[in-house]
């Protein structure tokens, strides 16, 4: 019998890849996913979302583009690692993105090209461009710098680039230095982690996506309010403990997952940090 069927699931619960599909709307998910979606829309310019690591910034930002499933008159462009040795390297990034044809030798060369690109798909089609950003805390000061510059192509009512950064919260303090920049943000916003009462609601919901008919009994209230204490709410860590508990289950032949199998796990890892230290 598999691991899925003797825990009577379908799939993977607590896997920590960014599925849409397991992407739990808390409140502060929900807001900045609705605002983001609104700003877009609008062409408001740049959106700044921030968050420590694992506050579900990766999975809010595919939930983002899953939102506008092959819709007429947005295109989205996507970069993962922003990690970028020189601002031309950057730009020719974005003009291979945007498939720009030329040599481009220069920024100034790439900056041209970038402006027509985006001046004839915003204001001759009607179309608006999207750039996401994620890792954000790894944009060089440079790199903001560019940004800046991209930002400024606007007509009298919108902006021709709609930025959106996915970053930790570092990033708020090199943003804070460029003055110019942060007055271009129209949106700033910071994932929160979850409460107590939404960790017992994710872990249920994610059990329930993958088959579980009875999830709210298979961990006790118990187990749940140590595992949010341990984890101070933040969804990765959740996740983590929530699929050790589960394998937990199988190995011990448990049928419930209660605090003192999630205090055994826990101490567990503790033994395991002191060892690495």
């Amino acid at each position: 019998m598999s691991y899925y069927q003797e825990l009577g699931l379908t799939k993977e619960p607590f896997s920590t890849s960014p599925d849409p599909a397991f992407f739990f709307r808390s409140t502060s998910h929900l807001q900045a996913l609705t605002r983001l979606e609104i700003a877009i829309r609008l062409r408001r310019g740049l959106c700044l979302i921030l968050g420590d690591v694992g506050t579900g910034k990766t999975t809010l930002a595919r939930t983002l583009l899953a939102n506008f499933p092959q819709e007429d008159g947005f295109s989205f462009h996507v970069i993962l690692d922003p990690s970028f040795e020189s601002e031309h390297q950057f730009l020719l990034r974005l003009c291979r993105m945007f498939r720009l044809q030329g040599s481009f030798r220069s920024t100034l060369d790439c900056r041209e090209a970038i402006e027509h690109y985006l001046f004839h798909g915003g204001v001759v089609e009607g179309k608006t461009t999207v750039l996401m950003i994620d890792e954000g805390q790894k944009l060089s000061l440079d790199m903001l710098e560019n940004l800046r510059m991209l930002l400024n192509y606007e007509t009298n009512e919108y902006k021709l680039l709609q930025v959106v950064i996915f970053g930790q919260m570092e990033l708020l303090g090199r943003i804070r230095r460029l003055r110019n920049f942060m007055d271009r943000v129209a949106l700033k916003y910071i994932i929160n982690p979850l409460s107590e009462e939404e960790t017992a609601q994710i872990i249920r919901f994610r059990l329930q996506l993958a088959g579980r008919e009875d999830a709210q009994q298979l961990f006790t209230d118990s187990a749940i309010r140590f595992i949010h204490e341990t984890t101070q709410g933040y969804p990765r860590q959740i996740s983590l403990l929530c699929h050790n508990a589960l394998e937990a289950l199988v190995m011990y032949q448990k049928t419930e997952v209660d605090a003192s199998l999630i205090q055994e796990l826990i101490q567990h890892e503790s033994r395991w940090a002191e060892a690495a230290a």
